[in-house]
Order: C-alpha cells, then structure tokens, then sequence
C-alpha cells in the first residue's frame, strides 16, 4: 500500500499542510510538531514526491551523473567522491552509465530533464549530442566542451602531456610513443597529446603517435600493442591512461623486453587503486578530490543562481608519481 502524505499527518496528529510545511521546511513550527513529524515519516517510511515537489517550484534535490562507465577506475573513484560529497549537502544521485553510446546517452539527459534534478554533472565522450544546450538545467561538465555556456573542470593535460615525455627524456628515452584515444570528441583530454607533441619537437626528437580506437577491448588493445612493440623498437611509451600502460607492461613482459631497461613507460590518471596494485607503474596523478570538490562547488553556485558568471574552464594541476617503469 502506498503510504500519502495524509497518513503521515493521522500518525502525526497534525493537519496535512504542516507535514507539508515540514517538508518543504516552510514558515514558522515548533520543533515539538517537527520532531512528531519526522517521526510519523519515518516510522510509515515515507517518502516524499521529488517529482511533485519540483512541479510546486521546489528543489528536487537529485543531481544526476552521466559518465562513460564507472567499470573504469578512474570515473570509479571520481564517481565514487561526487555521490559521497553531494549527499554530504543534502543531494541523492542518479547515475547515468552512456558507455560510449550517443543514443544512450540522449536517452539518460531525457530522463533526468524529465524527472526534473536540480542539476548535471557531465563527462561522457560522446560527439553531437545538442540537447546539452537546449535541456534548461545547471550543467558543468568534466573534461569535455558541451556547449559555450557550459563550464569545464579538467586536470591540466597539455602539462601532463608534457611532465610524462620530459621524464621518459630524462630517463634515456629517444624513440618515445605516445599510445592515445582517437581524439575525436572535443575534449581538453585532447591536450595530452599536444603537450607531448610540443616536448618532442621542442628536444628535436621524431614523434611517434598510435591511436586506438575507444571501442576496442584489452584484448584487441593488445595484439595492436604487441604488433607495435615488435616493428618498431621503441624505447619509451607514454600512454594516456594507466590501464593502457598495464596492457603495455604486460605485453613487454612477454616480448621479453626488460622495463625499465628496454621500454620505459608512463601511464595517466593515478587513481587509488592503480597506485595501490600497480605501484610499479610511473604515472601522471589527476587531483581527482579536487575535481569532485570544484565540479559540485560550481553546479551548486548554478543551481542557486542560474545567472551566476562562471569561467568557460577551470584547470587543476597534475603531478608525476615515479615508479619502476621509467
């Protein structure tokens, strides 16, 4: 049976407009007649009517999340902090998994339109998805461009790009590959390669760049690392993201190749866990705490006022953890 707003006023003792003053914590009520109830509420577990709460003007108080795929480690724990400091403020999330599909996507921002949250947060990869500028809702988006007036949080990439080739350089490195996605979507990641680009010309170096298409599994990922690793005798790899260095790693093993010695490599991101069971690895650390932290500071600014002038992009540093792979 479906507990209404009615019941929780009977097992109150109180008249239904005060359950719902207590609710939308509206006007003056003794906190006697509040505790009762919270009390009634609670004991009838009931819950109020985001929806109709949104239809009477009022804050929702869900925020919805749409990312590639948290089976990632990095949108994991970046996820994983977003949900835990939201609902430190008060907010439920709905969490959208698009997995790198455009139409699933479209589908997840329809949904959360339609069930009227007070609010976004982006960081799918997706290409041509125009309803982010027409949707009417407080968006901020991570590390991705979705409209002009939707602003970015990112960690610094062109830096990182260039800390990760400057290190494999210091470390002995003259043949140094970049492994990276297929850049396609516009996205501030993007400059991971430009900073890389820009250190390799800058020491006079030849750039060699191999791009792997998103969709591809670890197992696909890594024949084509094999294959590149047996015809062209690098000596260094930059991969921008870890769980492509650990395919790389694991392929040098089997090739016979000596890491350090015979194939230094870096990896990109840094989360908990890849520090914490791939600690061998040398890698590029995205601040993600602080990430989450400016993310939600900026959505909430939104929210409260719509009009609020927020920059276009907003940069975190990066830094190098050194490990055994360089």
């Amino acid at each position: 049976m479906t507990i209404k707003l009615t019941d929780v006023a009977k097992k109150a003792g109180v008249s239904p407009t005060t359950v719902s003053r207590v609710i939308n914590h509206y006007g003056y009520l003794s906190q006697k007649t509040i505790d009762k109830v919270h009390l009634a509420m609670e004991e009838l577990n009931y819950q109020p009517n985001s929806l109709a709460r949104s239809l009477q003007g009022k804050n929702t108080q869900l925020i919805g999340l749409i990312f590639s795929s948290v089976g990632n480690p990095f949108f994991g724990e970046l996820v994983e902090k977003l949900e835990n400091k939201l609902f430190e403020k008060g907010y439920k999330t709905i969490l959208c998994n698009s997995a790198d599909n455009k139409e699933k996507e479209r589908d997840y921002l329809r949904m959360l339109a339609a069930n009227k949250v007070d609010g976004i947060i982006a960081g799918a990869h997706n290409l041509g998805i125009k309803e982010y500028e027409k949707v009417g809702l407080p968006i901020v988006s991570f590390d991705r461009f979705l409209a002009d007036n939707i602003p970015i949080v990112s960690s610094d990439n062109f830096h990182g790009g260039q800390i990760a080739t400057q290190a494999l350089i210091q470390s002995g490195g003259e043949k140094i590959a970049i492994f990276t996605g297929t850049n396609r979507s516009n996205s501030p990641t993007n400059s991971r390669l430009e900073g890389y680009l820009a250190t390799i010309k800058k020491n006079q170096l030849e750039p060699y760049v191999f791009e792997f298409d998103s969709h591809y599994s670890p197992a696909l990922k890594s024949l084509e690392i094999k294959k590149i690793l047996k015809e062209e005798a690098l000596d260094s790899v930059f991969c921008t993201d870890d769980l492509t260095a650990i395919l790389v790693m694991n392929e040098a093993v089997k090739l016979g190749l000596k890491v350090p010695e015979e194939l230094k490599i870096i990896g990109y991101d840094g989360t908990t866990f890849m520090q914490q069971y791939f600690s061998q690895l040398t890698t590029i650390v995205q601040p993600i705490e602080d990430c989450a932290t400016l993310l939600i500071d900026l959505l909430v600014q939104r929210i409260t006022d719509k009009d609020v002038a927020l920059e276009p992009l907003y940069t975190l540093p990066v830094k190098l953890i050194q490990g055994e792979s360089t």
